[in-house]
């Protein structure tokens, strides 16, 4: 298998998170990057749209990925927050495919089905899971960049399936199950940090 990289993104107003996902030899995974792009300062909404733009599109130059997945804004009674998400989305999407690179999108709940086994969990969770993954150092400041990085395991974990996953039988989720269960359950995964 060659060398993929993935690059996950959690878009936002106040931070855009992103993580990058190398796939290497074997289907071991790596975490190449993770960080956030801060929006907090930014007053204008249009000048906000302008810095995701530039900012994911420097990003995807930087790293190169080959696909480009991101969190789709989650649907609120509150319309103006959801409009304002889906516009930070869509920027982030346009600089993506503006390079030419394959764009996919997943609901939050299918991004913390994929990492936690539940579709409810907490950022705090999906973090711890994506500590013990990766290797990633748990950070309660930092949960948009490893919102980012779980976009971009949600992604390999869907399309590396040899099965389509409409036709795989759903599992019932057990209280408490682990990462160490979900190995057992799955053999032939390998995840391991990269070092620099």
């Amino acid at each position: 298998m060659a060398k993929k990289i993935i690059m996950g993104i959690d878009p936002g107003t106040t931070r855009t998170g992103y993580g990058v996902l190398e796939v290497g030899e074997g289907g071991r995974l790596y975490a190449v990057a993770l960080g956030d792009i801060d929006l907090r300062k930014v007053r204008d909404p249009y000048h906000k749209l302008r810095v995701i733009f530039e900012r994911v599109g420097a990003l995807v130059d930087g790293y190169r990925p080959d696909e480009v997945a991101l969190e789709s804004p989650f649907f609120g009674e509150n319309v103006q927050s959801m409009l304002k998400l889906g516009r930070a989305q869509g920027v982030a999407m346009a600089a993506a495919l503006s390079r030419g690179i394959d764009v996919r999108e997943y609901a939050p709940t299918r991004v913390k089905q994929a990492i936690t086994g539940r579709g409810a969990a907490a950022k705090e969770q999906v973090a711890a899971m994506l500590g013990g993954m990766l290797g990633i150092e748990y950070d309660p400041r930092r949960l948009d960049a490893t919102d980012g990085m779980a976009v971009a395991l949600c992604h390999h974990f869907v399309t590396s399936s040899p099965i389509p996953r409409a036709s795989v039988p759903q599992k019932k989720s057990r209280r408490g199950a682990s990462w160490e269960d979900f190995l057992r359950e799955n053999p032939g995964r390998e995840i391991k940090k990269r070092h620099s």
